[in-house]
């Protein structure tokens, strides 16, 4: 595996922003860590960078530990960082010149030609920085994270702040750099990880929550079905008394109107695990108060839903306080 992270833990005093992070990406995958501003995704990043050590756990780069070989773990990773450094009194192309010199980048200028046309900063080569967008200066902060052309590109929030069309671009380059080398970025934005990752780690709170394919999160959460039930009835009591039928982990009620009084729609979510009787137990539960049952139907989980599942609903340690976005990021 070219990362391994076990049992990664971060503590700032008594608060913890990492606790017992888990997971690896080998050559030629693009990993998502994928979670709510604050669950930890810059923390961990930070870690495997060499950027800060962790409290406990190991993580390892392409074999080297990231505390007692930083040096060697530095020299094989490309990091873009949520808050790029740069320069703004410098040229893209002197930036990345600089860059490439302080990385000891051998072929210096075709290295940074090919940096900035990879991230279609060319023609803005002889551009001060200070004057660029803040999209143009994410692609100038990627161009510094492959122009060594490593082994690992670890980038945070790679598309924070482009137009549609540089997050397509940017998109693209990403999986392009991936076919060889081994890519995670983080992000909070769900079409992202399905359009870009082979794999995602979603982390909530500190704590890796799942860990697998986007469609294979789906297959595994089948389990926690969500389902339609439309019903004639008064709608707070209706949602409330589904709500109270075992294994039923969330009732929302749809805000669109239907035709007839007191007739609405809800969209319930089932618990993992909660059984194949459940519906019949909702449509007793209805009928039951003397409600009109108007339609059930099953739905298919998405990749938001499955998100929504593990990071709203997922238990977390006493110890596990809410730490500043500044350091649980």
């Amino acid at each position: 595996m070219m990362i391994e992270a076990i049992n990664l833990t971060k503590r700032y005093g008594l608060r913890v922003a990492l606790q017992g992070a888990t997971f690896h990406a080998a050559r030629g995958e693009i990993l998502g860590l994928l979670g709510p501003n604050g669950a930890g995704k810059s923390t961990t990043m930070r870690i495997l960078t060499g950027y800060m050590p962790p409290s406990s756990g190991t993580a390892r780069v392409a074999g080297f530990d990231v505390v007692e070989n930083s040096i060697e773990v530095r020299r094989r990773i490309g990091y873009m960082p949520e808050s790029v450094p740069l320069y703004p009194e410098m040229t893209v192309r002197a930036y990345l010149d600089f860059v490439g010199r302080a990385k000891q980048v051998s072929r210096r200028e075709d290295a940074v030609e090919w940096a900035m046309d990879a991230a279609r900063v060319d023609h803005m080569a002889d551009t001060i920085v200070g004057r660029l967008s803040k999209g143009y200066k994410q692609r100038v902060g990627l161009a510094q994270a492959i122009i060594a052309d490593p082994e690992v590109l670890v980038l945070d929030e790679p598309t924070a702040g482009l137009d549609p069309n540089q997050i397509i671009e940017t998109r693209a380059l990403i999986r392009r750099l991936g076919r060889d080398r081994t890519v995670i970025l983080s992000t909070h934005i769900l079409p992202e990880v399905s359009m870009t990752c082979d794999r995602v780690v979603i982390v909530n709170r500190g704590q890796v929550v799942a860990e697998d394919t986007p469609s294979g999160l789906s297959q595994r959460m089948a389990g926690a079905e969500r389902f339609a039930v439309t019903v004639r009835g008064p709608r707070d009591d209706v949602a409330a008394t589904i709500a109270l039928v075992p294994g039923i982990a969330r009732v929302n009620a749809r805000d669109e109107a239907l035709t007839g009084d007191d007739i609405t729609t809800y969209d319930v979510d089932a618990e993992p695990s909660s059984g194949s009787d459940l519906v019949e137990a909702v449509a007793a539960a209805v009928v039951g108060r003397g409600w009109g049952l108007r339609e059930m139907r099953r739905q298919n989980l998405s990749l938001e839903d499955v998100f929504l599942q593990l990071t709203t609903s997922e238990p977390v340690p006493d110890d596990a306080m809410a730490v500043a976005p500044s350091e649980a990021g």
